[in-house]
């Protein structure tokens, strides 16, 4: 016999004065089948008819599913993989026989280290970096504690791996990352960490994606970013007075450098002159002796050949330079008796001195 819920519901809406509230389950149904005048007791078959249709919706409804544009399907038989199905609607054996996870190939996830993002937003607001900071602290080369904060952002490239290779696949990631951190962090000083932070990026990236490929994790490393590298707060004064003092060393090479340049230029260019003013003095003197040494020898050659003759160039050559540097000269007979009337010739006439 037909029934149809409409009625249902107005005679349920009869009988309580208003709304109809919830559907009845499956045994009111059987009751209101009951007591229908076209039954005799049982319907033959209609219980197992309404179960057989219930267990036909159920596995028609798990036979069915939908994957998103960014994502894929991995479909398992009695949990062996089997195949994988692209975005769009796509059809399986139900629930109990083939199983489907839904994995996002192309959503690029991230993980944070040091701290944690409360709300992401165009002013992000991130929680308090002090329960993360065994993430974050790191022994440098040089022996001294920095905190590192850093994110990890990847995609999963490889979905068979990131399912059924590796358990547990974002623990895996976070422990690599972190090891890889330390690793490049430890072979560096605490000044290049803090200044060279996205060279320190670049080789934990490729470090990183080495390790997860090793690992047949299915994941590919997009980047990873450096958050602001500092000392922790309890030592910042003391680096702070180290920078200065180490500013103050530079600040005080680069006076003494650029003193050292402008003075030992100059003292070698006098250091030059004053050489080069000796050879050439040493060169004259040389000349000249070697020249005085040759007329010598040439007047020696000449007075050999005639004595009397060079013997008066000589006297008359040395009176031509004497004779000028010497003031007033009076010439003085030999047989001159009195000197006193010669003593007034260079003086002028009437004149008194």
């Amino acid at each position: 016999m037909a029934w149809d819920w409409d009625k249902l519901q107005e005679q349920r809406k009869k009988a309580s004065g208003g709304d109809a509230g919830p559907p009845p389950n499956v045994n009111e149904i059987f009751q209101k089948f009951k007591g229908f005048k076209g039954f005799k007791g049982k319907l033959p078959g209609g219980t197992t008819l309404i179960i057989l249709l219930i267990i036909l919706l159920y596995l028609g409804s798990t036979s069915v599913y939908t994957v998103a544009v960014d994502e894929v399907g991995m479909v398992q038989r009695f949990g062996k993989y089997v195949r994988m199905t692209q975005p769009g609607l796509n059809f399986k054996l139900p629930n109990g026989i083939e199983k489907v996870s839904k994995v996002k190939v192309r959503y690029v996830f991230k993980e944070e280290f040091g701290f944690r993002t409360v709300e992401a937003a165009a002013r992000s607001r991130f929680a308090s970096s002090a329960p993360y900071e065994d993430e974050s602290l790191m022994l440098t080369g040089d022996l001294n504690v920095a905190v590192v904060p850093w994110i990890v952002q990847f995609r999963i490239n490889d979905p068979y791996n990131y399912l059924f290779k590796v358990r547990n696949v974002r623990g895996t990631l976070r422990d690599l990352s972190e090891s890889t951190m330390r690793l490049v962090v430890g072979d560096r000083s605490i000044n290049e960490v803090i200044s060279k932070r996205e060279e320190i990026a670049n080789q934990a990236q490729e470090l990183l994606q080495k390790e997860l490929d090793e690992a047949e994790t299915g994941i590919k490393v997009v980047t990873i970013e450096m958050k602001k590298t500092n000392v922790p707060e309890p030592v910042q004064p003391s680096f702070n007075e180290v920078n200065q003092a180490v500013q103050e060393k530079e600040r005080m090479i680069y006076e003494a450098r650029e003193q050292y340049n402008k003075v030992i230029p100059a003292a070698k260019g006098d250091a030059e002159k004053t050489i080069r003013g000796a050879e050439g003095y040493a060169l004259d003197r040389v000349n000249r002796a070697q020249g005085d040494a040759t007329r010598f020898e040439e007047l020696y050659n000449e007075y050999t050949k005639a004595e009397d003759v060079t013997r008066r160039r000589l006297y008359l050559e040395a009176m031509q330079d004497i004779m000028p540097k010497m003031g007033e000269k009076y010439i003085v007979d030999a047989e001159q008796k009195n000197f006193l009337p010669l003593l007034n010739l260079g003086r002028p006439q009437g004149g008194t001195k």
